[in-house]
């Protein structure tokens, strides 16, 4: 298994364009959150009830983070924040009759954004090589904030 700073430098190489990187920094979020929207707004089998929150989206949120506990703690805990909060306001948007609609919009809407980043770059999306660049993506824009934080060099 590749170790966080392989993935973070190969996820790098196609995104070196200041203006690619900028709308990965507001597209990678948007998309996190609004696949979370589109799986929390799959039906669930009566036994989910069983759990508060039990639902395909906090399932999937497991799994990843999971995923990003065994390659970095201090990753591990920015994504927990960042999912807690995602959760959150994906619980108030599905006490509304919007979270489909809302979630599919911010879905295309991001993936264009991301696609035109990935043309300025000239260079394919990581994700076409190996399909977990799809959980990288948003470790990568969180390192970002880390290091302007100063919590990682």
């Amino acid at each position: 298994m590749r170790s966080f700073e392989a993935w973070m430098d190969e996820y790098g190489e196609s995104h070196q364009n200041p203006t690619n990187q900028v709308i990965h920094k507001i597209c990678v979020p948007l998309i996190v959150f609004s696949l979370l929207g589109m799986f929390w707004a799959i039906p669930t089998p009566a036994v989910f009830s069983r759990v508060p929150y039990l639902n395909f989206a906090t399932l999937f949120m497991v799994l990843c983070l999971g995923f990003y506990l065994s390659l970095n703690f201090k990753m591990f805990v920015g994504m927990l924040l960042m999912s807690a909060a995602f959760g959150v306001g994906l619980v108030y948007l599905a006490a509304t009759p919007y979270l489909l609609v809302t979630s599919i919009a911010i879905f295309v809407v991001s993936w264009a954004g991301q696609f035109y980043g990935h043309k300025l770059e000239g260079k394919k999306p990581s994700f076409f090589k190996d399909l977990l660049f799809l959980l990288i993506g948003p470790l990568w824009v969180l390192r970002f904030l880390y290091r302007s934080m100063g919590i990682m060099a």
